[in-house]
């Protein structure tokens, strides 16, 4: 079994809040692959289902953010899981919208979530961080988190939770470098999916020179401009790019 934690706050007041993505997503991987409805168990909300053959438990804490880890270790205990065997998707400040990051252990980056799960289940379970932004200074972050999405993060906010539904299977298989290239693609196109791809993983891709990006680097060189030969532009350019030694200073 793979249990699966989306991070947030219960109750309808936070729901649509940027710190409660964990349970969006969570939520929408449960009714893409037909999920019966939640139900009370662990300090917290699970449904039990499975994706591409494999058993999957799905849990939402319902302790608020700062307690997240009794829910989770008591769903770990219970199903005898290994970290290995747990995945949380939470926001990242750090990450504009729309990014996506997934790692296997690390610190808790002062998410207060992370830093309620890692004492009680260990540092070595992965983690998907879902970029929500930085509102550009620490004293707006408090509101910033728990203010909700707007109309416009609905254009990224959107394609990302159903790349992320529908891509479920490879979190269960640990398969991130397949699962991170689509979620870009989804929320961003092939292109920028392709940027973010490693030179070696793409014996196709240029490299830029230094100081310039793939994608400029790509670009046809342009050719070079005729100059005009005679008339009032002629004389212009002609006093303009005199060669040195031609008695200019």
């Amino acid at each position: 079994m793979h249990l699966i934690v989306g991070l947030g706050n219960p109750g309808d007041k936070y729901s649509r809040n940027r710190h409660n993505i964990g349970f969006l997503a969570v939520e929408e991987i449960a009714r893409r692959h037909s999920f019966p409805p939640f139900r009370e168990k662990f300090k917290g909300l699970i449904a039990e289902g499975t994706i591409g053959g494999d058993k999957v438990l799905i849990l939402k804490p319902q302790t608020f953010m700062n307690a997240s880890g009794e829910s989770v270790e008591a769903a770990a205990q219970f199903y005898k899981l290994t970290p290995a065997d747990v995945t949380v998707i939470y926001d990242e400040l750090d990450l504009v919208p729309g990014k996506a990051r997934i790692k296997r252990g690390g610190g808790n980056g002062g998410h207060n979530g992370l830093r309620s799960i890692d004492p009680r289940l260990g540092p070595d379970y992965r983690r998907i961080r879902l970029g929500i932004g930085h509102p550009g200074h620490k004293d707006r972050v408090m509101p910033w988190v728990l203010g909700d999405f707007s109309k416009a993060d609905r254009e990224w906010l959107e394609p990302l939770l159903g790349a992320l539904a529908d891509n479920a299977g490879l979190i269960v298989k640990a398969d991130d470098n397949t699962l991170m290239n689509r979620l870009a693609i989804a929320v961003n196109g092939d292109a920028a999916a392709r940027e973010q791809r490693p030179e070696t993983a793409d014996p196709a891709r240029k490299k830029a020179p230094a100081g310039q990006s793939h994608i400029r680097a790509a670009r046809p060189k342009a050719p070079d401009a005729k100059l005009p030969a005679t008339g009032p532009m002629a004389a212009i350019l002609a006093k303009m790019f005199k060669k040195d030694g031609d008695g200019t200073s």
